[in-house]
């Protein structure tokens, strides 16, 4: 019997405005990001101006906007680009369809729920279940073609809910500084995941990218030594904060991670948005060391390398990162990416610079600088929903599917 076949050219063509959110995980949890970064931020600024209140679940003000800048924006981001990558290394369909709409709406339910004044209780649970879903997500598909490499990152998101599990203990009593250690540690997991996958993907993206041959430098002892000393440094500020053992520590780390931005330098990366943006955000990482370790020395507010740490290395490397993995997942050109980004990276780092510079400069005006900076954050993450909404709900542009 002969097989017949409807040739290419009489197929229907691929309907460019058909709804897919929710074919690949980065899809529904980087536009989720970016929204809730935005309106987060509102709220919070609000909060902060004193010109509205909430009663938040009983979460002091202030722990309630740390905990979804980390556990809430942060995971998203986190969560989108493991259950992409997890599908690339291991050849296995990550969550999609049904699946991935409970997961998702498990996290915006999480994130919700404090507005409603929801008992803490209730609202751990949701959370932490949201945190045990992603990791049965990732792990399942590891496991199953054993690439047992890829378990330091679950490793890590366990590591995230064990922190988030401090939080919520804290919160009900069951440990006195848990709330305190559990934003702390969530914090310092999240840069130490950041300067992981930083490590991977930065100089291979600066070496592809930049459009002339270079060859960036890495070395194995800079690798082992990282390591061997961010560890320490993430117990000692968790636990401990503001030492003098804490502030050495620091010390080492940002010598360690200033020889490894110097190995990745190259001028030709400061032409390209998706570029520079990654190398300045592990610069201020880096930075962020440096700054830890003066804020002891110094007596210089606490909060302003934590902000160091959070607009310029988690919102600044996220924000880059959301940008050129959704063009990369949607069949775009990543060479390629919409001139606006270079501005919104642009008016992220003035964020930072009001958040972290000013303050040092001109302390008795710190109030405005916050409240600009709060501003400056909304309008990038802003504009960065206004760009990548069309792309993330819409197919591929080279209409395969994910």
């Amino acid at each position: 019997m002969a097989i017949h076949t409807i040739p290419i050219s009489n197929a229907p063509p691929p309907n460019p405005h058909a709804f897919a959110l929710f074919r690949l995980g980065f899809r529904p949890f980087f536009l989720g990001a970016g929204i809730f970064a935005v309106l987060t931020m509102l709220l919070w600024t609000l909060l902060y101006a004193g010109q509205f209140s909430l009663p938040l679940s009983g979460i002091p003000m202030t722990y309630w906007h740390a905990h979804e800048m980390i556990y809430g924006y942060g995971l998203a981001v986190i969560a989108g680009f493991l259950l992409t990558a997890t599908k690339n290394w291991t050849g296995q369909q990550t969550l999609h369809g049904w699946a991935l709409v409970a997961l998702f709406g498990v996290w915006l339910l999480a994130r919700l729920m404090p507005l409603l004044n929801i008992p803490i209780m209730w609202i751990a649970i949701a959370d932490l279940s949201f945190c045990l879903a992603l990791i049965i997500s990732i792990a399942v598909p590891i496991i199953k073609v054993r690439q047992w490499q890829q378990l330091i990152l679950l490793i890590n998101i366990t590591l995230l809910t064990i922190g988030n599990s401090l939080f919520y203990a804290g919160l009900l009593g069951y440990i006195a500084q848990g709330a305190q250690w559990g934003l702390h540690f969530g914090l310092y997991l999240v840069i130490g995941l950041i300067m992981i996958m930083g490590r991977r993907v930065i100089p291979f993206f600066i070496e592809r990218g930049v459009g002339y041959p270079v060859k960036l430098k890495n070395w194995l002892w800079l690798d082992i030594a990282s390591v061997a000393v961010f560890v320490p440094f993430f117990i000692t500020a968790t636990f401990t904060q503001y030492t003098q053992v804490t502030a050495l520590i620091a010390l080492a780390v940002f010598v360690l991670h200033a020889i490894r931005l110097w190995g990745w330098y190259t001028a030709g990366m400061w032409r390209k948005s998706l570029l520079w943006s990654l190398y300045l955000s592990y610069a201020c990482i880096t930075s962020g060391f440096l700054l830890h370790a003066l804020s002891y020395y110094f007596q210089w507010f606490p909060l302003l390398a934590i902000h160091l740490f959070a607009i310029g290395g988690i919102g600044l490397m996220t924000i880059s990162m959301m940008a050129r993995v959704a063009l990369g997942h949607t069949g775009r050109n990543v060479q390629q990416p919409s001139a606006i980004l270079h501005y919104l990276f642009l008016i992220l780092f003035a964020s930072l610079i009001l958040r972290v510079v000013m303050p040092l400069l001109i302390w008795e005006w710190y109030v405005y600088w916050v409240l600009g900076s709060q501003i400056l954050w909304m309008i990038a993450f802003a504009g960065f929903v206004w760009i990548y909404t069309p792309i993330l709900m819409r197919p591929r542009a080279d209409h395969q599917w994910g």
